[in-house]
């Protein structure tokens, strides 16, 4: 009978130990090898089981690698238009006496061309969505580089007031556009735990371009200063080819393939690219309540305003360029 119910108690799973010291040496003759099969089935499960996610681990650590360093790169090229806009931004106040003298403006003169970078802003940022929506993040960004090129090269060879202020109002048109189309960039390639400092760079940028374009249009002359604004548009139309195009465009606009790949680029395939379209947009509509500061039109005249309180102009524009960055 007691063997009988050992072995009913092992096959239920069950351990009876007898009264006696024989049904209990019995039991465990009959359940440790048992005991040992299955801890070691189940050492060799855990076994099995993390050399997959070891493996994927270090898969995910090498594509989390290379995809931060796209990020890095796009948001690097991305700037550049930032970078620009500041140039544009800080470009009339060293350059006011230069401009006086060899082009024979009047102040109101000067004052205009000072202000229709403004006018043209507007038209840019009215059209800055619907271009960016329509064209794509990249090809935007491509065709604001190019106006702000002819912009540029029409006051570098300026010998009237008609031309600089053509040349300015394209500035204008093309700085409204990268205000709007940069951040937005940023903000749809970027990951969560890097939206934020990254979307900082834009702002950064822009206060660096003005401040670049301070000091060292007190030490060169105005045609010459032209060549800090070239420069950042031909790096932003060259980095463009290297860099994938927002994947949230692509999704929206049914390309699939193409939405796959820079998502690949970016992020990894096992990325996640639903965005917070509510921080979007407070991102951008803050841009646009930040000009009713009036520091434009500070950056603008800094140098008449420094003349007419007395000091040196080209000291003033010099601090205000490091003071704010």
């Amino acid at each position: 009978m007691a063997i009988v119910r050992i072995a009913e108690d092992v096959e239920s799973g069950g351990v009876v130990v007898g009264p006696g010291g024989g049904g209990g040496g019995a039991v465990a003759e009959v359940t440790e090898p048992l005991l040992r099969q299955s801890r070691g089935e189940e050492n060799n499960k855990v076994a099995e089981s993390k050399i997959p996610d070891e493996e994927a681990g270090c898969g995910d650590a090498d594509g989390a690698g290379g995809s931060l360093r796209m990020v890095l790169l796009s948001t690097a090229v991305a700037v550049c238009g930032s970078f620009e806009f500041g140039t544009c931004v800080g470009y009339s106040a060293p350059t006011q006496s230069g401009i006086v003298d060899d082009v024979r403006l009047s102040i109101p003169e000067f004052a205009i061309f000072g202000s229709i970078l403004t006018i043209g802003a507007m038209i840019g940022a009215v059209t800055s969505g619907r271009l960016a929506d329509f064209l794509g993040r990249k090809m935007t960004m491509r065709i604001s580089a190019i106006i702000c090129i002819f912009g540029w090269l029409s006051i570098h060879l300026a010998k009237s007031a008609i031309m600089l202020d053509f040349g300015r109002i394209l500035l204008g048109f093309s700085t409204g556009v990268l205000s709007y189309v940069v951040p937005v960039f940023i903000a749809e390639i970027a990951p969560k735990n890097l939206r934020g400092g990254l979307a900082t760079s834009n702002q950064l940028l822009i206060c660096s371009g003005s401040s670049a374009t301070y000091i060292i249009g007190a030490l060169v002359g105005w045609r010459n200063l032209v060549l800090v604004g070239l420069v950042p548009c031909v790096l932003l139309l060259a980095g463009l080819f290297f860099i994938p195009e927002s994947p949230r465009w692509l999704a929206n606009v049914g390309r699939e393939k193409e939405f796959h790949t820079a998502l690949q680029n970016l992020r990894g395939e096992s990325a996640d690219i639903s965005e917070e379209a509510i921080e979007i947009k407070v991102g951008v509509g803050l841009m646009v309540f930040q000009q009713l500061g009036g520091i434009n039109g500070v950056g603008f005249y800094a140098s008449y305003i420094f003349t007419s309180a007395g000091f040196s102009g080209k000291l003033g524009t010099i601090l205000i360029g490091i003071i704010q960055v």
